[in-house]
């Protein structure tokens, strides 16, 4: 799960941003191949990518499927960046448009694909709390009949403990997130027909946890008198404790590969 920075890099004088992963989320190249596969198979004309990142997964699939277009919409302007320098490395420029907007609301579908892998808050009002089953309906609105969604979505493997959630982001509860079995049941409420379910495993939360650290790690051992090395450290020390004294085992992420029901 790790790839070299792409050439436009920031200056390596200042914390890294995710260097070394190749996804923002915990997923191998394994689980991505058999995601590439089955949404090829369908042959999709134009593809979505929701909170796109980098759009690792969406390149991916236009490289299995020629004849595909796609767009990946995001607010973070360096991710989209390193998108754009990944499909020119690629061919793939004249393909893809990686946009920098709020996918509130978006006007971009319908289409045949969309990917919404740790983003379906992207969907949804910001100030109302997190709501899967809106962005499960904003997904069923932004994909014909027919066409596939993969969502990547957090639900609790077990009802966290009060000093679990205490350990997590601030203000956890337990209400923050669904059980698999009612999450599926929200996609199908939503217009779906669940195709394929499956959930990470430890090795890929690991793997994920880790390399999401590695790059600004290293940079914390090489620059600790850097004037952003103190809010850096605390940053990611605060996040690695949620991790480690929180989440770990509990919050797990579900892969929905979905069908839009005519």
């Amino acid at each position: 799960m790790t790839s070299s920075a792409p050439s436009s890099a920031p200056s390596s004088d200042l914390p890294p941003r995710l260097g070394s992963l190749t996804f923002h989320s915990p997923l191998s190249e394994a689980r991505s191949t058999r995601f590439i596969e089955r949404l090829a198979a369908a042959g999709p004309s134009d593809v979505l990518d929701i909170g796109c990142g980098w759009g690792e997964l969406l390149l991916r699939l236009l490289e299995a499927v020629p004849a595909a277009k796609g767009t990946g919409i995001d607010i973070n302007a360096e991710d989209l960046a390193r998108g754009r320098a990944l499909a020119e490395e690629r061919g793939l420029a004249d393909r893809v448009a990686f946009v920098e907007e709020s996918a509130l609301g978006t006007d971009r579908g319908p289409v045949d694909a969309v990917l919404c892998l740790g983003s379906s808050q992207a969907l949804c009002d910001p100030e109302l709390p997190h709501d899967p089953a809106a962005a499960l309906r904003e997904l069923r609105r932004l994909v014909r009949p027919g066409g596939r969604v993969v969502l990547g979505e957090g639900f609790w493997e077990r009802t966290p403990t009060e000093a679990e959630l205490a350990g997590m982001w601030p203000g956890a509860t337990a209400g923050d997130h669904f059980a698999l079995g009612d999450l599926v049941d929200l996609a199908v409420e939503a217009g779906f027909r669940p195709l394929w379910i499956e959930t990470a495993n430890a090795d890929e939360w690991q793997e994920f946890e880790s390399g999401y650290r590695y790059d600004t790690e290293l940079w914390l051992a090489t620059h600790p008198d850097h004037p952003l090395a103190p809010e850096t450290r605390e940053r990611v020390d605060r996040q690695r404790a949620s991790w480690l004294n929180g989440y770990r085992g509990v919050l797990g992420m579900a892969y929905l590969t979905l069908v839009a029901v005519a």
